[in-house]
């Protein structure tokens, strides 16, 4: 299964679920078992853009909602960094808030639920994070979480890596999380008998089989890659901005001392000789 596409690239994943309604249906409905099955949905932006596969800090997402307006969000993220979560928010946010028109009554708002796969540890803090891989938010009460303000608006979280990790009960979420995380290996696939995963790996096959998927798929990990890399780039320059300062102020302060010849400081601080120069000399005297 080596020349398979990988679900968890952001634009096989739309290919594979907005192209496939019924599909995304099974998903959402495995996902939040919670709550009632929906029968079927509408994809608001089945499309991808040219600019998105290569556009940095894009993440291609699918939007969808139900028979009673239900509004969806299911996305995958591979990348960890800062402000994730806050992009979340807000854009699930900005799906409640255009739902309803000038006018219309707050009874028909229906909820905005956010579903996010995340293919990166999140929460590690304690150990009995640690030990969870499934998380729900919604408003409620700090002091009181029984009480709520309703599931209007959610966000539901799955950290795939600790999800397999840590092993979850048979069911429909762990067949989901054993795709995402074990597609290439054909022997486990095997053993998994949940219909709708079984579909997506049908699909995934006939994806893979698409030369201009295969290509586009590669353009995209290719851009991510390269966003990796800048970021990386950008801290490890900060980083060293930082350390430079630092040195900086060291020396500074060494030669206020006056107790360490100018070739001394330069060797404590890892300044060069003339750097060392040119900050006595903006030294009052």
């Amino acid at each position: 299964m080596s020349d398979l596409l990988d679900p968890t690239n952001d634009y096989v994943f739309k290919r594979l679920f907005a192209e496939a309604p019924d599909l995304l249906v099974d998903l959402i409905n495995d996902l939040r078992p919670d709550l009632p099955n929906i029968a079927s949905v509408e994809v608001l932006n089945p499309t991808i853009e040219p600019s998105e596969l290569t556009g940095k800090y894009i993440i291609l997402d699918v939007l969808a909602r139900d028979r009673q307006g239900h509004c969806y969000n299911v996305e995958i993220q591979v990348r960890r960094y800062g402000a994730w979560h806050k992009r979340g928010l807000f854009y699930l946010a900005r799906t409640l808030g255009t739902q309803l028109n000038a006018g219309e009554d707050y009874q028909e708002l229906r909820a905005s639920v956010g579903i996010h796969l995340l293919d990166f540890d999140l929460f590690i803090g304690s150990e009995a994070e640690r030990r969870q891989a499934v998380w729900r938010f919604e408003m409620r009460d700090e002091r009181q979480p029984q009480v709520s303000l309703g599931n209007i608006l959610q966000m539901n979280l799955i950290e795939l890596n600790k999800a397999d990790r840590l092993g979850l009960p048979e069911g429909p979420l762990r067949a989901w999380i054993t795709f995402f995380k074990h597609w290439r290996e054909e022997f486990i696939m095997a053993k998994v008998v949940h219909d709708p995963v079984q579909r997506a790996m049908s699909r995934i096959r006939e994806l893979s089989a698409d030369e201009e998927a295969q290509r586009l798929a590669f353009v995209r990990e290719r851009a991510l890659r390269d966003e990796v890399s800048l970021l990386g780039e950008a801290r490890r320059e900060g980083e060293q901005k930082g350390r430079h300062e630092n040195a900086r102020e060291t020396a500074i302060n060494l030669l206020k001392l006056g107790a360490l010849t100018e070739e001394q400081i330069a060797q404590t601080t890892g300044l060069s000789l003339d750097e060392v120069k040119a900050l006595q000399l903006d030294q009052p005297h």
